[in-house]
């Protein structure tokens, strides 16, 4: 039997974990997920992608799997740099890596593509971002890359 890429199945996992999350969030909020992924898209193609129907929704989902697979690829290239981020603590390091992610998505790539201030006016808000990045990214990613070091 072939054996499994760990970055494969961490990207899988991650980018559907953070996904979902997203997906339930911003039905809660009284979105609905089709807006939440052409919001997605609108990051690389620009605000029409908002209008894009399906296509929008396609475009949102492969956007976010990108994303992620640059995310699931950092953390694989830091274990390589950094073998002692897998051999202990990989809750501390995935929380870490999470708060990490954040911090590039919400001080950097937020304002810079939407103007989004940072820190956040709403702390709440913002304290509940931080979540899926540590929970759903992080921390998987931490653990995974654990059990493959065994």
């Amino acid at each position: 039997m072939a054996r499994r890429s760990p970055a494969l199945l961490a990207w899988t996992l991650c980018g559907a974990l953070d996904i979902v999350y997203a997906a339930v969030s911003s039905v809660v909020q009284g979105g609905t997920v089709s807006s939440m992924l052409h919001a997605v898209a609108s990051g690389p193609f620009g605000d029409g992608a908002r209008q894009w129907g399906v296509a929008g929704d396609i475009a949102g989902l492969a956007t976010h799997f990108a994303i992620m697979g640059a995310m699931v690829a950092f953390w694989f290239q830091a274990v390589r740099i950094r073998p002692a981020l897998a051999e202990r603590s990989w809750w501390l390091s995935g929380t870490i890596y999470g708060l990490i992610l954040y911090l590039v998505m919400y001080a950097a790539v937020l304002p810079l593509r939407f103007g989004s201030p940072f820190p956040p006016t709403d702390l709440d808000k913002g304290a509940i971002a931080l979540f899926p990045h540590i929970v759903f990214v992080g921390w998987p990613l931490a653990w995974l890359t654990r059990k493959e070091t065994r």
